[in-house]
């Protein structure tokens, strides 16, 4: 019998059917297609994108080589260099990240002391070579100079839920 029943299924094509009839249901129903460029969905408070290095308002850079960063990068992605300035303080010389090797965990960002190293919402960036994707110390503060007062809103949003 359940020979018969499958022999009956497959000769009146009975899944195509079924797959049509989806099909057809959807077919006249308004459309959610969005054209991207013109049109964007909306990015989640915590999205995590390009990275960006922040500097206090008087001008001087966040960061004071704690390598907390690097260390807890689950990738390695992240490499510093520090050298002691005369003032006694440790600041960075040489803070670079692979974007290619970054999985945008958030680690890092979680692990800065001093909230130096943060994840903007910017998601359109590319690189036509490998090299586009090695960010500098300059091309970070260069981000985070461009967009400090976009990142110090989007902390102040996100700052009851830390």
């Amino acid at each position: 019998m359940a020979s018969l029943k499958h022999y009956f299924k497959s000769f009146f094509l009975a899944e195509l059917l079924q797959g049509m009839s989806v099909t057809g249901k959807y077919f006249f129903k308004n459309k959610v297609t969005l054209q991207y460029p013109e049109e964007k969905t909306p990015i989640s408070p915590r999205f995590r994108g390009l990275h960006a290095l922040r500097r206090y308002p008087n001008g001087e850079e966040r960061c004071i080589a704690c390598k907390l960063c690097e260390a807890v990068c689950p990738a390695m992605a992240i490499s510093i260099e520090s050298a002691q300035r005369d003032d006694g303080t440790r600041r960075t010389t040489r803070y670079d990240i692979d974007l290619t090797k970054c999985i945008f965990c958030g680690f890092c960002e979680e692990s800065c002391p001093v909230d130096s190293i943060v994840e903007t919402h910017i998601l359109e960036y590319h690189g036509e070579k490998r090299g586009d994707l090695y960010f500098t110390k300059e091309m970070l503060l260069a981000v985070g100079d461009k967009y400090e007062e976009e990142i110090a809103a989007a902390r102040a949003a996100d700052a009851k839920y830390r």
